[in-house]
């Protein structure tokens, strides 16, 4: 299953102090783990406002549709974050969440942790698309923890989203 599954939503508001919507990403959002240089493997900071009524707590994804696999690769999926936040700062997606709002769980990113795992598209594969979304949904709590895979993810969300608010950024290594 892949982030194109994934039902169409009204949308509402995101910004980030870390990413311009059709941006590069900077240095901070690419992959130290994965040998990119400068990399810092640091979640975006995110900020949303205009969710519908009815929303009672949100989910934060980043996923990469152009990864070499099939159903792309998940870079990053925080569950169960509180419908009074409205922002998460940069660097949230370390691993342990300890920049994360009470009660919010981060599953395990495709490369098999749960955190922030940064943009590290294979050399010389052109550009990939990385898509951050806070998708709001219509229960407190998704009942996925931290072992959950990002396929019961996307099922979950596609009958729990009220609507979802999307950055797209992209990187590419030569």
């Amino acid at each position: 299953m892949s982030y194109a599954d994934l039902p169409q939503v009204p949308s509402f508001d995101v910004t980030s102090g870390s990413l311009k919507d059709g941006d590069a990403l900077s240095p901070a959002q690419t992959s130290k783990r994965f040998g990119v240089t400068g990399g810092k493997d640091e979640s975006p900071q995110l900020g949303w406002s205009g969710a519908p009524e009815g929303t009672k707590g949100y989910v934060v994804t980043v996923f990469d549709p152009d990864a070499p696999r099939a159903g792309g690769y998940w870079h990053w999926a925080v569950v169960n974050i509180p419908a009074t936040t409205n922002s998460l700062p940069a660097g949230a997606g370390v691993p342990g969440g300890a920049h994360l709002p009470a009660g919010a769980v981060q599953l395990k990113n495709d490369a098999g942790f749960p955190g922030y795992l940064g943009a590290a598209p294979p050399p010389g594969h052109g550009p990939h698309r990385y898509i951050v979304a806070v998708h709001a949904v219509d229960v407190d709590e998704l009942g996925l923890d931290a072992g959950a895979s990002t396929e019961a993810l996307v099922r979950t969300l596609a009958s729990h989203t009220l609507a979802r608010a999307v950055i797209t950024g992209h990187f590419e290594r030569r």
